[in-house]
């Protein structure tokens, strides 16, 4: 094939371009060629030609890219309107579910872009909640960004099912065996008083039945890993804290707490919705507990052999697991015992995890891409139930002051309970300082008490429930940034770095060291697993 061309700027008398065609590798090859005078070419480039070169007829590149993508959502949405009609339009459900995820991401993404000169970024969650509540509140969008109550209920109890599946499959066997006083103490104790003092300071601030103050007290009780964790990764990364174990401390620590607010909340909603005389009502909580772990041990030994090893392993224990998790949330609420759900869903997923062994890390992965999808819809909706102009100021500043109370004992008592386990005074304030966040845990279970209230138009329990929900929201939006902060600010100044100049270079990046001694016989510092996403399970 020959051709001429016309090249601008640059003189060329001529081009000669050849092409060699042959038919098969021993055949003779044919040669032609065509030489023309480029000179007397003289025809300009025309404004079609420059069209052409942009948009090339059919389109290629990023043009055909970005057709084919448009035209895959228009029949997207052309089937999905053709299925549920009204609802994937403005006003509808499933619109709003979509306008909600798609707010709820950006809102993630743009406070995590928030960074500060030596602090670890903002928890995206919080930029998720935000989305929520002004989707909620601003009049025009109100309308359009609906989510039927029964959906809404729903998608909470599905990520709250997540959560305690991937809070099973992250507790670790040699890490349970391995903690000491020190841990438990710092795992236990500031869940179990900082639940006691909501529940007295709610009963006496906000007239709050005593169930329903240790409902608060353990939806409050709980420390946010989502928060704790990722900044304890950004200090250990920089050495603060590591051979005083601090960092471990506080990350293996902060799951055991949150288990044990779970089971306390889950026990006192089934007590709070039972019906009959007080004493059996409390055995009947005791009951849930106990058949909600049974029914758990029952169905994690299931699947630590169902499917055999001969199976599609990943795929078929991540559907069974999610969904026995699922099934057992929704399924203890149409029982009468919603109380047993929980723990059904905690106890099953940690003793597959525990039979599993290391072949856990692919379903822990699909677990985790879930929850990716999960948390933006949790926050958000749980922004949604909040309607600035409905709530009630006093309910706001009560339930603001039983916050402030409960975490003002709960510092202090953290500070009180690693007294003598060979920490400095500095770090003692550090380790009290940071078991102030709270966030995930308080978005998956606050809005439980209100469900089920609403489910049996209980309307005083419906009040009780949106109490509930308000402080735990209020806890979300002041405790997530300003625990952040405090752990950021106070961790270069109170805790100490590695001595030897060596540090950094004597260990993998951002793990903790390994040639220091134990702490005082107290902590191991082995207290982690070998794999360092062990806490982070929750994010």
């Amino acid at each position: 094939i020959l051709f001429t061309c016309m090249i601008p700027k640059k003189k060329i008398k001529q081009i000669a371009i050849t092409a060699t065609r042959s038919e098969s590798p021993p055949a003779a090859e044919e040669t032609a060629s065509l030489v023309r005078d480029a000179g007397t070419n003289t025809d300009p480039v025309g404004c079609c030609a420059r069209i052409r070169e942009v948009c090339p007829c059919p389109p290629r590149g990023l043009l055909a890219s970005l057709v084919t993508k448009v035209t895959m959502a228009a029949v997207l949405f052309g089937v999905v309107w053709s299925i549920t009609e009204k609802e994937c339009l403005p006003g509808g459900s499933l619109f709003g579910l979509v306008v909600l995820f798609l707010s709820a991401m950006v809102g993630g993404k743009l406070v995590a872009l928030i960074r500060l000169p030596t602090l670890p970024p903002f928890p995206p969650l919080l930029g998720m909640l935000l989305a929520g509540v002004l989707l909620r509140n601003v009049p025009v969008v109100t309308d359009a960004v609906f989510v039927e109550p029964r959906w809404s209920a729903a998608l909470r109890n599905v990520a709250l099912a997540v959560i305690l599946t991937r809070a099973g499959l992250g507790l670790d066997a040699s890490a349970l065996k391995k903690l000491k006083a020190v841990c438990v103490r710092v795992a236990v104790g500031p869940c179990t008083v900082e639940a006691s003092t909501v529940a007295v300071a709610s009963h006496f601030l906000m007239g709050l039945p005593w169930i329903w103050g240790f409902i608060l007290g353990f939806v409050l009780g709980a420390v946010s890993p989502a928060v704790v964790v990722p900044s304890m990764l950004h200090l250990q990364k920089e050495g603060y804290g590591v051979e005083q174990g601090v960092p471990t401390l506080l990350m293996a620590a902060g799951s055991f707490d949150d288990i044990l607010a779970i089971t306390g909340f889950t026990t006192c909603v089934g007590v709070a919705f039972a019906t009959g005389s007080t004493w059996y009502n409390v055995l009947r909580g005791v009951l849930e507990v106990a058949g909600g772990i049974a029914l758990g041990v029952i169905l994690g030994f299931f699947i630590r052999f169902f499917p055999s090893k001969d199976q599609d392993l990943v795929a078929t224990r991540s559907f069974l697991l999610l969904g026995l998790s699922v099934f057992s949330v929704f399924a203890s609420g149409v029982a009468g015992f919603p109380g047993s759900g929980g723990l059904c869903a905690l106890v099953l997923s940690f003793l597959a995890g525990l039979g599993w062994g290391g072949s856990k890390a692919p379903v822990e992965d699909v677990v985790g891409r879930t929850w990716d999808v999960f948390q933006p819809l949790l926050f958000g909706l749980i922004g949604t139930e909040i309607t600035i102009s409905s709530l009630n100021p006093l309910t706001v500043g009560l339930g603001m002051a039983a916050l402030s109370i409960a975490l003002t004992v709960r510092v202090l008592f953290t500070f009180i309970v690693v007294l003598f386990a060979g920490f400095s005074f500095k770090e003692k304030i550090f380790i009290a300082l940071a078991w102030v966040p709270k966030a995930t845990v308080q978005a998956a279970i606050g809005s439980t008490a209100l469900d089920m209230a609403r489910k049996r138009q209980n309307a005083e329990f419906e009040g009780y429930g949106m109490d509930v929900l308000t402080v735990a929201v209020l806890s979300i939006l002041v405790t997530a940034p300003v625990g952040a902060l405090l752990i950021g600010l106070t961790g270069p100044r109170l805790l100490r770095r590695p001595k030897d100049p060596e540090w950094r270079t004597s260990r993998p990046e951002g793990k903790p060291a390994t040639h220091s001694p134990p702490l005082q016989g107290h902590l191991p510092r082995t207290l982690l697993p070998k794999t360092p996403d062990f806490s982070v399970q929750w994010l």
